[in-house]
């Protein structure tokens, strides 16, 4: 029966939830490197990392309506593979990827911050970025909810704003710029799409709202699926008006700040101040939003028994160690790395960590009542699209392919140290028993 609590969340909730996960900031930040890989080809580019999205969204699904908890990914690979080495350094890679995905959305917040300054350079770029993080790091240690209440709405005017764009753009657009002879080959257009798929990294956060849903059966995987198709016709349409509207070279001249730079030639100066300030505004909700899950991921991960003790620890009710923790390391690598560094980590992290629960669900599929030949096929696309996005990187920028390592290296070094300095108990393939409500829930092919 439909749960009838108010205090539930429904459907629109949940989809609103997932859209604002996804187009928290990425496709002002990531539309340039896919123009500057695939051309014409860009739009083709976005549905291939949304197919991808697409097959590990089913497993999400399955894996949400068996164990629904605030946990979500962590929660889903602790009960597949049980709480050992491999999981911990998968939860803290998880972890690092968020830093990542911090960085890439203080990244934009800086450029197109600086590029509405009157002669803004790095300096202001990266006074910006700086600023963004520190303010972000205040909100969330003082318990300021003014954001996160605002969230909701926020989400509704940057998704305005981008419908306006496409619906104003669509009016001036040259088709033959969208041509199949102004795409780029076939590999390097799929490489295009892998960089930028952190794009749609996001719609997972639906997986920590399962044990709020109303009639969760029936919610959850519409608005899984609703919320990422939405997002893979809005970033197609996006890419379609952008490429169609400014030449390649400009676009790619502009990488840093695409999208605004994009809506001049149908909206003008006018335009350009928009998008960059729909982009400020969007970046700046998501770094708050993406800082507090992050502290609270790593709080989590820590209970596991997965990063230090002291993370386990609350200040004011508050996971504020892993706060501070997450917010250094973003300062850093904001600061310290490219646009093109900084999606390549992130999109490569969240490849691993989609493989992963791909797995995961392949693993419990009797449990969760899943269809083995679709979790497969979505653990094989992850292995692909991250293949093609390591040859990209080592044909490209080969010194990448060590900064890639370093984060996996990392990962594993953070979680095998930390067990073996404290002694904590190292359980294998663990499984819990499942309950009487979880194999009912499987029998029924939820």
């Amino acid at each position: 029966m439909p749960d009838n609590d108010s205090r539930a969340i429904g459907y629109w909730g949940a989809v609103a939830i997932g859209v604002g996960g996804m187009v928290g900031g990425g496709i002002f930040a990531v539309l340039g490197l896919a123009v500057q890989l695939a051309h014409g080809g860009t739009p083709a580019a976005f549905v291939l990392a949304g197919v991808v999205a697409l097959l590990t969204t089913y497993s999400y699904v399955k894996l949400s309506l068996t164990l629904p908890s605030q946990g979500g990914t962590v929660t889903f690979l602790n009960k597949a593979f049980g709480a050992g080495l491999t999981t911990g350094a998968l939860n803290v890679l998880l972890w690092l990827s968020y830093v990542v995905m911090l960085s890439l959305y203080a990244y934009a917040f800086g450029s197109y911050g600086a590029a509405l300054m009157p002669g803004g350079g790095a300096l202001e770029k990266h006074l910006a970025i700086s600023a963004v993080i520190v303010l972000a790091t205040g909100l969330n240690s003082i318990g300021s909810k003014v954001l996160g209440e605002a969230e909701t709405w926020i989400v509704g005017v940057k998704v305005a704003i981008l419908l306006f764009f496409v619906a104003v753009g669509l009016f001036g657009l040259d088709p033959s710029r969208l041509a199949p002879a102004a795409w780029t080959g076939p590999a390097q257009l799929f490489s295009g799409g892998m960089i930028i798929f952190l794009a749609y990294e996001g719609f997972e956060l639906i997986a920590n709202t399962a044990g709020d849903l109303g009639d969760p059966e029936r919610t959850l995987p519409r608005a899984y699926y609703s919320a990422v198709l939405f997002v893979i016709v809005l970033y197609v349409l996006v890419a379609a008006v952008s490429v169609g509207n400014l030449p390649v070279p400009q676009i790619v001249a502009a990488k840093d700040y695409a999208l605004a730079e994009a809506a001049r030639p149908f909206l003008g100066q006018a335009g350009f101040t928009l998008i960059a300030i729909a982009a400020l505004l969007s970046t700046a909700s998501a770094i708050n939003a993406t800082l507090y899950g992050a502290a609270r991921l790593s709080y989590v991960i820590a209970k596991d028994g997965e990063l230090p003790e002291m993370l386990e620890h609350k200040i004011w009710s508050k996971p504020l160690e892993g706060l501070f923790l997450t917010a250094i390391l973003t300062l850093l690598v904001a600061n310290l790395f490219d646009l093109s560094s900084i999606s390549t980590m992130g999109s490569a992290g969240f490849l691993l960590i989609f493989g992963a629960v791909n797995a995961a669900n392949l693993r419990m599929a009797d449990r969760t009542g899943s269809n083995r030949w679709i979790p497969l096929a979505g653990l094989g696309a992850c292995a692909v699209a991250l293949a093609a996005l390591l040859w990209h990187t080592w044909t490209t920028s080969p010194a990448r392919i060590f900064v890639l390592a370093a984060m996996v290296v990392l990962s594993v070094a953070i979680e095998g140290a930390y067990r073996l300095v404290t002694g904590r108990e190292i359980r294998l393939h663990h499984f819990d028993r499942p309950t009487p409500g979880e194999t009912a829930q499987a029998k029924r092919g939820a």
